[in-house]
């Protein structure tokens, strides 16, 4: 049996966890990307709660007085990965508070950025739960919008509650300007590709998942009217209607 090497980061730097609807809490955090220039972006995670207990979104390593903060808000049970190239925390999250762990079908574990192994078994760690379409949830009003094409896997999380919440990984973000998580060679980096705009779809994850646009169209099918994006500010309300120039405007 393969042994495991769970690779543990660093605490990043974040702002504070506002409360953006009830048991839905969002953090805004700095990820440092997996380059060897030092590019450092933003990112966010989201925090559901249930019964109690806790299900991360996209989670960010906080400062321990961040990680107390978290704490008080009930138990770090679950962890979703729905964005394969996501995942960085959730070793910590794993080995700090035994979260279990949920990962979309064929994501690997791995500090590499582009030209992912496509063996699981490459990774530095398993998920506890691999996720196939319709499986059930840590999350009882939650379900996956999947993207078949993208490679590796990407979904949505989709919350039934408040008119419908789409929670993303790399698919829909919302940074219309650099923000203070961003150092200096990332707003450069980022503009000139074209990262630092409202309700986009982001740029770097349809150029690198192969992601078929029509599958990205089709989340105008979807009844949503607020985003928590992995990349960027909440948008609280009219979301659809926010994002489908975006989402009818891609070729």
């Amino acid at each position: 049996m393969k042994k495991e090497t769970c690779i543990i980061h660093p605490p990043s730097k974040h702002g504070s966890i506002d409360q953006i609807f009830e048991n839905i809490w969002f953090v805004k955090g700095q990820l440092k990307m997996a380059m060897r220039l030092p590019v450092y972006i933003s990112r966010s995670m989201t925090i559901i709660r249930e019964n109690d207990e806790l299900t991360l979104i996209n989670p960010i390593q906080l400062s321990e007085s961040g990680m107390q903060t978290l704490e008080s808000l009930g138990k770090i049970s679950s962890v979703i990965r729905i964005g394969g190239f996501h995942g960085r925390d959730d070793a910590f999250f794993k080995a700090r508070y035994h979260a279990v762990i949920y990962a979309l079908k064929g994501h690997v574990y791995t500090n590499k950025i582009g030209n992912l192994p496509s063996d699981v078994d490459a990774g530095y760690m398993q998920a506890d739960v691999v996720l196939d379409v319709d499986d059930p949830l840590p999350v009882s009003n939650a379900s996956l919008i999947w993207f078949q094409s993208a490679r590796p896997a990407e979904a949505v999380l989709k919350l039934e509650q408040n008119g419908g919440i789409l929670i993303t990984a790399d698919s829909l973000q919302n940074a219309p300007h650099p923000d203070e998580y961003h150092n200096w060679l990332a707003k450069v980096m980022m503009k000139s590709m074209g990262f630092f705009r409202p309700y986009h779809i982001g740029p770097g994850w349809l150029k690198y998942s192969g992601v078929n646009t029509s599958e990205v169209r089709d989340l105008l099918n979807y009844d949503f009217n607020h985003v928590l994006p992995g990349h960027g500010d909440p948008v609280i309300g009219d979301a659809k209607e926010k994002y489908r120039p975006a989402l009818e405007g891609i070729a």
